[in-house]
């Protein structure tokens, strides 16, 4: 063994014999050689270093071999031990045991598929975005492992309840294809009724019209401010002439990020009975996405829920993108819209109609501009992301509410979330 290890620790010399004949001498018997490192909490000084029990943190990621670091230092099976140990997530593909639990490119099962249509805790609606891994705000080092912390769900400024119909946990949404992008079931917010037309528990109710719930409240007072106390809008479309966010509903997601994440990203997918009549006009229904999170390059109002130009021009997800970001209102009939506001013709619903068949938002009825009557459109799934830092404790908040008036409804669906190991361009893209 190494000559500094000689007599320390559990480590001696051996006894080696001489021949009988006197030529030499036989093997080493009885010498105790270091161990790589010390074993934990045996009492003993395994590798003979002087120092008993040590339980190093040499990649200074927090967790220590003793407190489960399978990865603490660069070696032929960890190239990166910074990113490896019980607090990361398994990035599938990578062959690496990057949370330290045995087993290789694990990801953690599924959890929506038993869940209540209608039900009141918000834990589900975590796990129908498939969030499925949940912790404790500050659990002890070997317990410290990403997770769901807790949620609620309120109106948009946190405070008081949102309506009961306003919510709901769906394994699809109308009879056009609209599934779940991952696992069993798919969350809904609405303005409305968070149901299509053959939903129970809650019940459809028409979304042109629409169903004031009373849930009335301020907008989160955060982003407000961070936009002069004023909803951002689409360029040449009036504003609201008010910042009450009417019959709101907002799910707040608190949130402990693996170790080895730097992004995440959630499907979204926004639909408006504002549309067409209403594009560009003041009553621009809003979706805002929330992320308060010490890593750098998102938005400085936080809102992750919007669109970004080729001219690098920003915008809420709202009706009025529409005007803004011709193409991102897919499920739509092409034609007039804004007949209530600045009339323009529309020739982007490259998805047409059937994607909207049995939700609700296909209906033809007497309102519309004129051959362009559906009950409303859609902006088909888009991929939602923002920047994390590994390790952090981060919040999102998803708050949806009409804008202007309390009627004409808006909704929205979520579903699969994901973590990534890269950074993200945070907003939303298509599909």
């Amino acid at each position: 063994g190494p000559p500094e290890t000689q007599n320390k620790g559990k480590c001696k010399d051996g006894v080696q014999t001489c021949n009988a004949q006197g030529t030499g001498y036989g093997a080493c018997v009885g010498e105790i050689l270091p161990g790589q490192t010390d074993i934990c909490a045996n009492n003993v000084d395994d590798n003979c270093d002087g120092v008993v029990d040590e339980n190093p943190d040499e990649d200074k990621d927090g967790w220590t071999v003793c407190g489960g670091d399978c990865c603490d230092a660069i070696g032929p099976n960890c190239l990166n031990p910074e990113l490896v140990n019980p607090g990361a997530f398994d990035l599938v593909g990578n062959m690496v045991d990057d949370d330290c639990d045995n087993m290789l490119d694990n990801v953690v099962p599924a959890c929506d598929g038993a869940l209540a249509t209608n039900s009141n805790t918000g834990n589900d609606y975590a796990k129908a975005i498939d969030l499925c891994q949940f912790t404790t705000e500050n659990p002890p080092l070997a317990q410290k492992k990403w997770g769901v912390i807790s949620t609620t769900i309120t109106r948009a400024d946190g405070v008081g309840a949102s309506a009961a119909n306003a919510k709901s946990i769906r394994n699809n949404f109308g009879t056009g294809g609209i599934v779940p992008q991952k696992n069993a079931r798919l969350a809904v917010f609405s303005t409305g009724n968070a149901a299509d037309q053959g939903d129970v528990s809650p019940p459809y109710a028409d979304f042109e019209g629409g169903t004031d719930n009373g849930a009335n409240s301020n907008a989160p007072a955060d982003w407000l401010a961070a936009n002069g106390n004023q909803f951002p809008n689409a360029p040449g479309c009036p504003g609201p002439g008010s910042t009450t966010a009417y019959n709101s509903i907002m799910m707040k997601i608190r949130v402990r990020v693996p170790t080895n994440a730097k992004s995440f990203n959630v499907q979204m997918h926004f639909f408006s009975a504002e549309w067409p009549e209403y594009v560009c006009t003041n009553f621009n229904d809003l979706f805002v996405s929330l992320v308060t999170s010490t890593a750098v390059g998102n938005p400085a109002d936080k809102n992750i829920a919007i669109y970004t130009t080729q001219q690098n021009q920003k915008y809420p997800v709202g009706v009025n993108i529409a005007k803004a970001a011709a193409g991102l209102f897919t499920e739509c009939k092409n034609g007039t819209v804004a007949c209530n506001g600045a009339a323009f013709n529309y020739a982007n619903c490259s998805a047409g109609v059937n994607p909207l068949n049995g939700t609700g938002f296909q209906v033809t009825n007497d309102a519309g501009c004129g051959a362009n009557n559906t009950t409303g459109g859609g902006t088909g799934w888009l991929k939602m992301a923002g920047n994390v830092k590994g390790g952090e404790t981060m919040e999102i908040r998803f708050a949806i509410w009409d804008t202007g008036d309390g009627v004409w409804d808006s909704l929205v669906l979520l579903d699969d979330w994901e973590w990534s190991v890269q950074a993200s361009q945070p907003g939303v893209q298509p599909n």
